[in-house]
């Protein structure tokens, strides 16, 4: 019996020109998502990816995702991530910067910026749009934790 052979053409690589995300996806007041690799648009088993604007001084309500990883990459703006049980930590990324969110983690995505919109992408390690929003308020006065890279501490 002969292996069939794989039709790369069809299901090898996708490319997702940007013009072409499909902005019907769950939406939060003051923020745009997009997505770009899905299942469903690109065949992928295993991640989720998109885009994200948050509008000028805007914010997110205190969440989770489940067991989903998350990957925030900004493009553009000015990104203040507070999380922790009570949102008692705060660290903010600018453009080239990276955000992981491990799961469960109670977290709030701001615009650290008034004048102008806030564009990420994120990546999730799974299809399921997880959201679990959570009664939040957080303190006042979070405590800044800077990047210490473990493997070169020095």
């Amino acid at each position: 019996m002969e292996a069939m052979a794989t039709d790369w053409r069809d299901d090898g690589v996708r490319v997702i020109p940007g013009d072409a995300l499909d902005t019907n996806t769950p939406q939060t007041p003051g923020m745009n998502r997009a997505a770009a690799v899905t299942h469903d648009r690109a065949g992928a088993q295993k991640l989720w990816a998109g885009t994200v604007t948050i509008h000028p001084g805007a914010r997110t309500g205190a969440h989770h995702h489940g067991d989903l990883e998350s990957v925030i990459y900004v493009v553009r703006g000015r990104a203040r991530m507070k999380w922790g049980q009570n949102l008692e930590f705060v660290a903010e990324a600018g453009p080239g910067g990276f955000i992981f969110v491990p799961p469960w983690v109670p977290h709030q995505e701001i615009n650290a910026l008034d004048d102008e919109p806030l564009e990420c992408v994120l990546t999730r390690s799974g299809q399921e749009p997880v959201v679990v929003n959570l009664d939040i308020d957080g303190v006042a006065d979070p405590e800044h934790v800077p990047w210490v890279d473990p493997l070169h501490r020095s």
